[in-house]
């Protein structure tokens, strides 16, 4: 079918989506999804998320519903999915369908060499905040995204600089909010949204990795954790 834009296009348009309708999107995303809505005519409305799962936050988008809304998108966050039994409830009650986005087609082994990572980084990491998973749910760990404790983004910043310096590749996700990004510049305040744009940095979890790799990774975060605890 082409790119995920492509599918995304593709299932708002069976949606019904139309010029000058609205589209409920999470800002704490890349900006393919409300790009998508916009390229249509429609109008992205960004909600917030839930802090836990980074997931769009089911009571945020019942909040952001309105006449206009045309579609819900539900974008399944770093492989965790998102709450689609919730989300679909309320897309039955407001009458708006609901559309999945960012689960990506993948060889089964590898998902389940991340899974296996994640749960050995999760069992031994400290001074993070590893990833939880909703009960129920299935995490594909497409990224395995920690919250760095501390003063937000300075303290995140600066640890990923020593990771970096240490060998150990580490990305922050989502740099900045799609409602604060240059294309929309939103006058809104999305508090779970802003935290995790300034706490959270995505640690290597590779299928690929071996266990030295991932031995490495603890280590050399389990050193640096003393650094992130807050002053008493």
């Amino acid at each position: 079918m082409g790119t995920p834009a492509d599918e995304l296009r593709y299932e708002l348009a069976r949606a019904g989506v139309r010029a000058g309708d609205e589209v409920i999107v999470p800002s704490y995303d890349v900006c393919e999804t409300a790009h998508v809505a916009l390229s249509m005519g429609a109008e992205p409305v960004f909600t917030d998320i839930d802090p836990a799962t980074f997931c769009v936050a089911p009571a945020a988008v019942d909040a952001a519903v309105s006449e206009r809304t045309a579609a819900i998108v539900a974008v399944h966050t770093f492989g965790h999915p998102a709450d689609m039994a919730m989300l679909a409830a309320l897309g039955q009650r407001h009458d708006v369908p609901v559309v999945g986005h960012g689960m990506h087609a993948e060889p089964t082994a590898a998902i389940a060499r991340r899974q296996a990572h994640a749960r050995y980084l999760s069992a031994r990491l400290k001074g993070v905040c590893a990833p939880p998973v909703r009960q129920g749910a299935v995490h594909g760990f497409q990224q395995y995204v920690v919250r760095v404790p501390g003063n937000g983004r300075p303290d995140r910043d600066a640890f990923a600089r020593m990771l970096r310096a240490r060998g150990v590749h580490c990305r922050v996700p989502v740099q900045t909010p799609v409602h604060r990004s240059a294309a929309f510049r939103r006058e809104l305040w999305l508090a779970e949204t802003e935290r995790a744009s300034d706490e959270c940095l995505a640690l290597p979890v590779a299928a690929d990795m071996t266990r030295r790799d991932l031995q490495r990774v603890v280590a050399v975060c389990n050193g640096l954790g003393g650094l992130l605890q807050p002053a008493a």
